[in-house]
This record gives structure tokens, C-alpha cells and sequence, in this order.
């Protein structure tokens, strides 16, 4: 079933009068449960694209629609909500809360959604089993490795259970060893709970995993490959 779709997506950034395509008639379908890595090289329009699907940023022209709600026909503070229900985001720079513990950057989201005190514990406890960091639930995150960020952030992100993930090169500070240890958690994750993970990346160990490749250059798709 498809729960993101875009239709002839384009962003158009004006530099020095000069006008830059960074997603280029984008027309594009994800179905629940997708591993999809969006590659290309350095400016291609990656993480532009994935902007755009969560609502980050607005095109210039063309539609992203979620479900059957149409982001790109929505006001400012209706945009924050959809995101807060439906969308959860990882970034390259982790961007935890470092005066709050693990647990509290977790629960964070969900006290957000006004979820009972209760059903966020027994959320976060079950996130934590999942990620392997239960014993690191009262660390702050100055006090966690890069990959134990990292892994904070992909619970924190699946906390509010949406109805997709965006991972914006959530691997570029990571070692080898760290890098594989949370693509095998975020595929556990996407089989146990059939959460979709859509990735802008260039790093090959994620490429290996991701089960569709779609390739960009120029901001256009130029593969997209199952």
C-alpha cells in the first residue's frame, strides 16, 4: 500500500540570479514497510528530497501526499502537528537534548502528543530492550558513545510509532562497527513494527541493506531499482 506519494516535485533555489534545480520533477511512491536509500552524489538533491517528504521544506511546485493528506496544501502550524503524528526524523548530527537524560529524549515526542505518563515508560522500555542501551536509559547524551546517540535517536524517532521514518545520512559520524550495528537494529525495527525507513545516504554498508535503490543527479531520478 502506498503511503507517500509525490507528484512532479519540484525546488528551485535562486543563486546569484541564477536558477538551481535541487529536486527536478520528482514523481515517486513509497509502500509501507520499505528500506529505500535515495543516493547519488554530493548535491544531487538528496537530502532536499527528503526534506520535502517530511515537510521541512516547501516546493516550489508539485505535491507530496501522505496517505491522503496533501502536506504541501497545509499552513505553518498544521505542518508541525502532521509532523508530530506521523513523521520521525534521524539526522547525521544525532541533535539530542543534552540536558536531558536518554529516557527523557525519548519520551520527549510523546509528551508532545500528550500520551499518559505510563504508556510513555512502557514505550521507552521497550525501545531501550530494542536498541540495546537499557543501561544507559538516566545517561545524558554527553556521557554516550556516537553510535549510542545515534541509536537514542532512531528510538526517539520511532517513540510516537509514525508512520515513517527519515534518515538523513544517519551514518556519516559513525564507525564501521557502529554503523552496523544500528543498520541491524533499524531492520529489526522495520520487520518487527513494518515502519517504513527511507534513507539519504552515501555510504556503501547502507546501500548493501536498503532493498529499493533510487538514484538521483541533478535532482532528477535517473534509477530507481527493487
Amino acid at each position: 500500500m502506498s503511503i507517500i506519494r509525490t507528484e512532479q516535485l519540484n525546488k528551485i533555489y535562486d543563486e546569484e540570479n541564477i536558477p538551481v534545480h535541487a529536486v527536478n520533477d520528482v514523481s515517486l511512491e513509497f509502500e509501507e514497510g520499505e528500506f529505500t536509500a535515495i543516493i547519488g552524489p554530493s548535491g544531487c538533491g538528496k537530502t532536499t528530497l527528503l526534506n520535502l517528504l517530511g515537510g521541512l521544506d516547501s516546493p516550489t511546485s508539485g505535491e507530496v501526499i501522505i496517505n491522503s493528506t496533501n502536506i504541501t496544501n497545509l499552513n505553518s502550524r498544521e505542518i508541525i502537528d502532521f509532523r508530530l503524528r506521523n513523521i520521525g526524523f534521524v539526522f547525521q548530527a544525532y541533535n539530542l537534548v543534552p540536558v536531558l537524560t536518554a529516557k527523557e529524549n525519548v519520551e520527549f515526542i510523546m509528551q508532545l502528543q500528550g500520551i499518559s505518563k505510563d504508556k510513555r515508560e512502557a514505550r521507552v522500555l521497550q525501545l531501550f530492550e530494542q536498541i540495546g542501551l537499557k543501561d544507559r536509559l538516566n545517561n545524558r547524551p554527553g556521557k554516550l558513545s556516537g553510535g549510542q546517540q545515534q541509536r537514542v535517536a532512531v528510538a526517539r524517532a520511532l517513540a510516537s510509532k509514525p508512520k515513517f521514518i527519515l534518515a538523513d545520512e544517519p551514518t556519516a559520524n559513525l564507525d564501521s562497527k557502529s554503523t552496523n550495528n544500528l543498520l541491524d537494529i533499524m531492520l529489526k525495527l522495520n520487520e518487527a513494527e513494518n515502519t517504513t525507513f527511507i534513507f539519504s545516504t552515501h555510504d556503501s554498508r547502507v546501500i548493501e541493506r536498503a532493498r529499493r535503490l533510487i538514484t538521483l543527479d541533478d535532482g532528477k531520478v535517473i534509477s530507481d531499482k527493487k
